[in-house]
C-alpha cells in the first residue's frame, strides 16, 4: 500500500542538488592523496604509423619521474565490447591509427616534471598512407587499418523483415534520398580524469567518471592480468556522460599501469582537446532512406543503407551500427524492411555511442516522411498518427512493445503548439516540424544484465540502501533513494546511499542503454519491499495485527486508516534485533529479454523489456538572406511510463533538446584536415549552445504506466534528444520550402539549400 503522502509523482528536490550546489561535490580531479604522482600521456604527431622505436631512458632519469610505461609494459590485451571486436591496444606496441592515439605515459611529482618527462622521450615512426573518410577507406586499393578486416569494413549489421521489394511494388510512392553528418562530441562539463591508488594489499582503486563500475573493473582486470577482486572502482561525482562514458579508455589503463609500476597514487587529468579526441565522439554518417507509402502515406516498405565513420577502433561498433536502425523501426509501424550499417575503419579517433543516435539517420527518416507527406497533400502529423507504434505491436525484429503512448505524444505536443493553426499558416520564412523517436530501455547483456539492491536498518530507524547504480548527473542516486523511501515510508534524509562502488555493492549493468531506473531501480523497489515485508512481521506480532493490513508511513508502522495507533519504525528495527532476525532487504531484477539476440549474428528477439517514446514539434524562422536559423520555441512530449519526479524528467527533456536538438542539429560539428587532424577540438573551436541560444520549452509528460517499471517508470529524454533533432531539420525544411540534407543545419547549408545549390540528397 502507498502512504498517503507518497513520494511517488513529487517533485522532490535532488538528494545530491546541495553539494554540487555549494561547489562541495568531489569530481575525479578534486582527489587529493598522500605521495599522490601526476601523470601525462605523449601522443602521436601521426595518425597512421608504424611505431619503430621507443626511447624513454632519458625520461626516466630525469629527476621527479617515478614511472615511464609503453606498450612493453603491458600484457598485449586487447580491448573491444565483444569478443570478435577486441582491436585496440590499450597503450599500442608496433603501430597507431589516429592523430593523437596514446604511446607512452609518464608519473612525475608535479606536472611540470611530467611534461617535461615527455619531451625526452624519443619515438621512431615510420608514417603510412591515412584515410579520412569511408569512401577512401572502402576502396579496393586502400591500406587496411586492421588486416583481417577487408575493405576496412568493421562492422556489417544485415537485417531484412518482410518482403521489400513487393512494398515498393505495391507504393503508390517511393522515395529515396540521401542525408549525410559529421561527427560530434559530447562536450561533458567535466573532462576525463584517472586517479589510481596501490593498496599494500595488492589491490587497486580507482576513480574516474564511468557510466558501468562493474564494467570498467572486469575489463581492467582483464587488461592488467589482475583479479576481480583487486580492481576496485569507487564511486566519484561525475560531470555528464551522455554516452561518452559508456567504454573503456586507454586514459584509465595507463593510470594504472603507472600507479602499479611506481606504488603510489597517480592522478591524470585530460586537457580540453584530450578530452574530445582521446575518448570517444559520435559518429559521422552518410545514410541512403528509401521509403514507399500508399495513397495516405502508410509506409509499405523502407530500406536504408548508413555508412558510419567508426575510428580507428572497434569500440561498441556493432551496437552503435545497430540502434540508430532499432530507434526506428521501434517508433514506426513497417511490414517490410531492410537494413545495412556498415561501420568503416578510418584514421580518426574512436566513434561510440552517444544520445542522438545519428542525426543524418534519424532526422533523415522523419524528414522523408515529411516530403513524401508534401507530394501527397497529406499533414505529416497525421501521417505520423497513420505509421506510429502501438502498445501490443511486436517490431520487425520480434520485441513486443508492451507500452507504448506514442500517438499521445504526437497529439498532445500538436495540441500545445498549435500545429493545425501554423502547418503551411505561417509567415514567409516561419516554419514548423515535427520529430518522433522511440528508445529502448535496456538490452541483452548476459550476467551483467541484471541489478541487485540491498537495505540495512539503524537502530533508530534510519537505513542504509546499496546499489550498483551509477549518476552521471541524470539524477539515479535521488531515484533509489526515492524508491526506497516511498515504500518504507520514510523522510528521504533518513536514508543514506551507497552506490555505484563494485567492492561494495552487487552488479549492474551501468546507467547507459537508458536501463537504470528499469534495472536498478526495480532491483531497489524488491529490496525495499523485502525489507518492509519483514518489518510488517516484526509490528504484527507486537500489535497483534495481520501484516497485511499494515502500513508504513511517517516513520511509523500502524493499521491501514489508524494512523494514530502504531509503532515508531526504530522500535520495530530494535525488536527486530533482540528477537535474532535483524532486518535486511534484498532485491534483484533482471530484465526480461532475449539473451540469444545478437547484434551481428542474430539480431532477432525481445531487444528490450520496454521501449519509451517521444515527439517534439519546433518552431522556427529562417534569414533568408544569411541562412541563419532562429529557433523560436520546442514542445517536447514523452511517454516515459510515469514520472517518479517529474521536476528530473523535465530536466531530462530541456537537456536531450538542447544536446540533440539544438546543439546538435543547428551548430555542433568537426572538422578534419587531410592527415587526420581536428580542427576544433575545444569549446573555442566546437560550437555548443550557449542558453542565449535556447528557445522557450514546454515539456509534456505522457504517462503510459509500464507493466514492469518500477511505479510504472521507464527511460526518460533519449527519445526527446532525438525527436528534437528531427523536428528541427523539419521545421527549417519547411520554413525555406526546401528539404536540407546535410547537418548540422548551419547558416551555410541552409543557404545552399535556399539557392538550390544542394547537398549529398540530390
Amino acid at each position: 500500500m502507498s502512504r498517503p503522502d507518497s513520494l511517488i509523482g513529487s517533485r522532490m528536490p535532488r538528494i545530491d542538488s546541495g553539494p554540487k550546489v555549494r561547489g562541495e561535490a568531489k569530481f575525479t580531479a578534486d582527489i587529493k592523496l598522500p605521495r599522490m604522482l601526476q601523470a601525462a600521456v605523449l601522443r602521436s604527431p601521426h595518425a597512421h604509423a608504424v611505431i619503430k622505436s621507443i626511447d624513454t631512458s632519458a625520461a626516466e632519469k630525469l629527476p621527479g619521474v617515478k614511472a615511464v610505461v609503453t606498450g612493453a609494459d603491458t600484457a598485449g590485451v586487447k580491448w573491444g565490447v565483444f569478443r570478435y571486436t577486441q582491436d585496440q591496444q590499450l597503450l599500442p606496441v608496433d603501430r597507431v591509427r589516429y592523430l593523437g592515439e596514446e604511446v607512452a605515459a609518464v608519473a612525475a611529482v608535479s606536472e611540470e616534471a611530467a611534461a617535461e618527462a615527455l619531451s625526452l622521450i624519443r619515438v621512431d615512426y615510420k608514417p603510412l598512407p591515412v584515410i579520412t573518410d569511408v569512401w577512401q577507406a572502402m576502396a579496393e586499393d586502400a591500406v587496411l587499418l586492421h588486416e583481417d578486416h577487408p575493405n576496412n569494413i568493421n562492422v556489417h549489421v544485415d537485417i531484412e523483415v518482410g518482403e521489400v521489394e513487393a512494398g515498393f511494388a505495391a507504393s503508390h510512392l517511393v522515395r529515396e534520398d540521401v542525408f549525410t553528418a559529421p561527427e560530434e562530441s559530447y562536450f561533458m562539463s567535466e573532462p576525463y580524469a584517472v586517479v589510481a591508488n596501490p593498496l599494500p594489499d595488492g589491490s587497486l582503486e580507482l576513480w574516474m567518471p564511468n557510466a558501468a563500475p562493474h564494467q570498467k573493473a572486469k575489463a581492467l582486470c582483464n587488461a592488467l592480468k589482475m583479479p576481480l577482486n583487486k580492481v576496485i572502482v569507487r564511486k566519484v561525482t561525475i560531470g555528464g556522460a551522455f554516452g561518452g562514458r559508456s567504454d573503456v579508455f586507454p586514459g584509465e589503463f595507463i593510470t594504472a599501469l603507472l600507479a602499479l609500476k611506481a606504488r603510489r597514487p597517480v592522478r591524470l587529468v585530460y586537457t580540453r582537446e584530450e578530452n574530445t579526441l582521446a575518448t570517444r565522439q559520435g559518429h559521422a554518417m552518410y545514410t541512403v532512406v528509401k521509403t514507399g507509402v500508399d495513397k495516405d502515406g502508410l509506409v509499405l516498405a523502407r530500406d536504408i543503407t548508413c555508412y558510419m565513420d567508426g575510428g580507428a577502433y572497434s569500440s561498441t561498433g556493432p551496437i552503435a551500427t545497430s540502434v540508430p536502425f532499432l530507434c526506428m523501426e521501434q517508433t514506426y509501424r513497417l511490414p517490410a524492411v531492410r537494413y545495412n550499417g556498415y561501420r568503416i575503419y578510418t584514421n580518426k579517433p574512436v566513434g561510440g555511442m552517444i544520445r542522438v543516435h545519428g542525426r543524418a539517420f534519424a532526422g533523415g527518416v522523419d524528414l522523408q516522411l515529411d516530403m513524401l507527406a508534401e507530394e501527397l497533400g497529406k499533414d505529416p502529423l497525421e501521417v505520423r498518427l497513420l505509421n506510429a507504434r502501438r502498445t501490443g505491436d511486436t517490431t520487425p525484429t520480434g520485441s513486443k512493445v508492451q507500452s507504448c503512448g506514442l500517438t499521445d505524444c504526437i497529439k498532445e505536443a500538436g495540441k500545445a503548439s498549435g500545429w493545425g493553426d501554423k502547418y503551411k499558416k505561417l509567415p514567409p520564412w516561419r516554419g514548423i516540424g515535427l520529430g518522433t523517436n522511440s528508445v529502448q530501455t535496456g538490452f541483452p547483456l548476459g550476467i551483467r544484465g541484471g541489478s541487485q539492491a540491498t537495505i540495512k536498518f539503524n537502530e533508530d530507524g534510519g537505513a542504509t540502501v546499496v546499489s550498483g547504480v551509477v549518476d552521471n548527473g541524470q539524477g539515479n542516486d535521488n531515484m533509489l533513494v526515492q524508491i526506497a523511501a516511498e515504500v518504507l515510508g520514510l523522510d528521504p534524509g533518513n536514508i543514506q546511499l551507497i552506490s555505484a562502488d563494485t567492492e561494495m555493492t552487487a552488479n549492474d549493468p551501468g546507467a547507459y542503454s537508458m536501463i537504470a531506473t528499469f534495472a536498478g531501480g526495480n532491483a531497489m523497489l524488491a529490496a525495499a519491499e523485502d525489507a518492509r515485508r519483514q518489518i510488517f512481521e516484526v509490528a504484527a506480532g507486537a500489535m497483534g495485527a495481520n501484516p497485511a493490513d499494515l502500513v508504513a508511513a511517517g516513520g511509523k508502522v500502524f493499521v491501514a486508516g489508524s494512523p494514530d495507533h502504531g509503532l515508531p519504525l526504530a522500535k520495530v528495527i530494535r525488536m527486530a534485533l533482540i528477537q535474532g532476525r535483524p532486518v535486511m532487504g534484498q532485491g534483484s531484477f533482471t530484465p526480461k529479454v532475449d539473451q540469444r539476440r545478437e547484434w551481428l549474428s542474430n539480431p532477432q528477439g525481445q531487444l528490450s523489456e520496454t521501449f519509451s517514446f517521444g515527439a517534439s514539434i519546433a518552431e522556427v524562422a529562417v534569414d533568408p538572406e544569411t541562412g541563419l536559423v532562429e529557433l523560436l520555441g520546442l514542445w517536447l512530449a514523452q511517454d516515459c511510463g510515469r514520472a517518479l519526479n517529474p521536476m528530473l524528467v523535465e530536466g531530462q527533456f530541456e537537456g536531450g533538446a538542447t544536446m540533440g536538438g539544438v546543439g546538435g542539429m543547428l551548430r555542433e560539428e568537426h572538422v578534419w584536415t587531410e592527415n587526420g587532424r581536428c580542427l576544433n577540438p575545444t569549446f573555442l573551436e566546437y560550437k555548443v549552445p550557449l542558453a542565449c541560444d535556447m528557445p522557450a520549452m514546454e515539456t509534456i509528460i505522457v504517462e503510459s504506466l509500464d507493466p514492469t517499471g518500477p511505479f510504472g517508470a521507464k527511460e526518460a529524454g533519449m527519445s526527446i534528444a532525438m525527436s528534437a533533432a528531427q523536428a528541427i531539420s523539419a521545421a527549417v525544411s519547411n520554413a525555406i520550402g526546401k528539404p536540407v540534407f546535410d547537418y548540422p543545419l548551419t547558416p551555410d547549408r541552409v543557404l545552399k539549400a535556399i539557392r538550390g545549390e544542394g547537398g549529398a540528397g540530390e
